[in-house]
Parts: structure tokens; C-alpha cells; sequence
């Protein structure tokens, strides 16, 4: 399969501090990885560079073209990113934040024209926001935030999909509606989805791969079941835990008890 993201050596320094060392990591086209971690392995940090939003070292190539070589406007079309929390600016309306996603299609001092108008409207009713498509962002639930947000990446037409803890915040039933529209989504439109999760049972899911993150590096990769190990993930998240077959990937079942004892 082609790659629709590929990373080399990627290494990010913030403050003099090295936080992510030379990750590598391929996503194919059409494909769904999600990233984990314990807190601070540099998972967010890492997306953030692969998405082009900070500065790195290491190569990173979005359909086999080094971001580097891409103008901004270029970039907005090729990748979309949504950020745990999103600065939105205040009274913002939903119809209008979701415009806003058509701004690499707009020329300079121009206006949105007919055809941007319209991909606004098909995004809202694909993600059954028109009923809120007047309404304030600040007088949303979480989950319908969260689908707002998802839905201005999506009218960039982006062909990848980057998401940093799309569930964070969440009630378990939120967490479930976002996580399936993303792979409906997926499956209607050929999206590539690159996320960072903090849920292992539900990263595990989802995920086609996983990327086990610690301390900045790459400690494991694979299918779920290949990561979701009891023996990872008392090494690395130092917890006690079982893993059990669910109907769709590995369940992980904290257990009470010495983290550094057998289970």
C-alpha cells in the first residue's frame, strides 16, 4: 500500500528539552494508527510536528512529497488537524467556524464562493449538525463541539486525518458517536487517520496499528493485540493490568494492586 505518511528519524526539541527521538512511522493510504503513551512520551508533540505546526528534525513526507516543499495553502488541502482543544474565537457560530475550513480554497482578499458554501452544507448534514448550524460553539455539549470540530476539518478536504485525543473530555457515549463517525467517515471517504489516544481499550478498537510511545521513542508497534500486552504496558505505563479478547481488539482491565507484580 502507498504511504500516505511517512516519518524518518523524527526528533522535536522544546525549550532545549528533547521530547520526541527519532520516531519513525508509516501510515498507509486509507489506514487508521493510533499513537499511545503514558503522559509526557511526546505523543501529541509528535503529531503536532508530523501535522506541520512545529518545528522538528527527521523527514516527513505526506504522499511521498517532503512537507517542506509544500506552501502552507498546499499543506491545508493535503492534512487536516484536530487539536484537543481548538481555539475558537468567542461567539463564534457554528456555521461560521466551519467555513473556516474552506480558507485554503479562498484566494486572498476574496470570498467564499458558491461551491465553498456547498461543502459547508454537505459536511454539516453528513456529521447531522445543520440542526446547529445557527447556534453559538459556546452553547454546545462536548460531543457537539467535538463533531463541529471534526467537521471543519473536514471541509478542507484534506485526505489525512490527524486527531489528538478526539475523545478527551467525553462521556463514554460521546466517545463512541465521535469515534464512529471518524471511521464511517473513513470508510465513505478514504480518509487516513493518524490519532493520539489515551483509552487503550477504545484506541485498541479502532486502531488498524498502534505506536507505543515512551520516553520520546518507539517501544512497540503492530496490530493492537500486538501492542496491548500486559507485559508493555506494565513496563511502560507501570500498571497491573489484564488484557482480554473483546469483540473488536484487546480489552484492557486495570488490576489493583503493585504494578511491578506478576499478573
Amino acid at each position: 500500500m502507498t504511504a500516505a505518511i511517512s516519518v524518518r528519524g523524527l526528533t522535536v526539541r522544546l525549550d532545549g528539552n528533547l521530547i520526541v527521538d527519532g520516531v519513525d512511522l508509516d501510515v498507509a493510504e486509507g489506514e487508521w494508527v493510533t499513537v499511545i503513551g503514558p503522559n509526557g512520551a511526546g505523543k501529541s508533540t509528535a503529531l503536532r510536528a508530523i501535522g506541520g505546526l512545529l518545528p522538528h528534525d527527521g523527514e516527513i513526507h505526506w504522499h511521498g512529497t517532503p512537507i517542506a516543499r509544500l506552501h502552507r495553502r498546499e499543506r491545508a488541502k493535503a492534512i487536516a488537524t484536530v487539536m484537543q482543544s481548538p481555539v475558537v474565537p468567542p461567539a463564534m457560530g457554528v456555521y461560521d467556524y466551519v467555513l473556516l475550513g474552506r480558507t485554503p480554497y479562498i484566494p486572498p482578499l476574496g470570498r467564499e464562493s458558491a461551491s465553498d458554501l456547498a461543502v459547508v452544507d454537505e459536511v454539516l448534514a453528513a456529521l447531522d449538525l445543520e440542526p446547529f448550524a445557527g447556534r453559538r460553539l459556546d452553547t454546545l455539549s462536548g460531543g457537539e463541539r467535538q463533531r463541529v470540530f471534526l467537521a471543519r476539518a473536514l471541509t478542507q478536504g484534506a485526505g489525512i486525518l490527524l486527531l489528538d485525543e478526539p475523545t478527551s473530555a467525553l462521556d463514554i457515549g460521546h466517545q463512541q458517536e465521535v469515534l464512529e463517525l471518524v471511521d464511517r467517515l473513513r470508510a465513505e471517504r478514504g480518509l487516513t487517520v493518524l490519532a493520539t489516544m489515551h483509552d487503550l481499550s477504545t484506541a485498541g478498537e479502532y486502531a488498524d496499528r498502534m505506536i507505543l510511545l515512551a520516553g520520546g521513542r518507539v517501544v512497540a508497534s503492530g496490530t493492537p493485540a500486538e501492542v496491548l500486552t500486559e507485559a508493555n504496558l506494565a513496563e511502560h505505563y507501570r500498571v497491573r493490568v489484564r488484557v482480554i479478547d473483546g469483540e473488536h481488539g484487546p480489552l484492557v482491565v486495570a488490576v489493583r494492586g503493585n504494578p511491578n507484580a506478576t499478573v
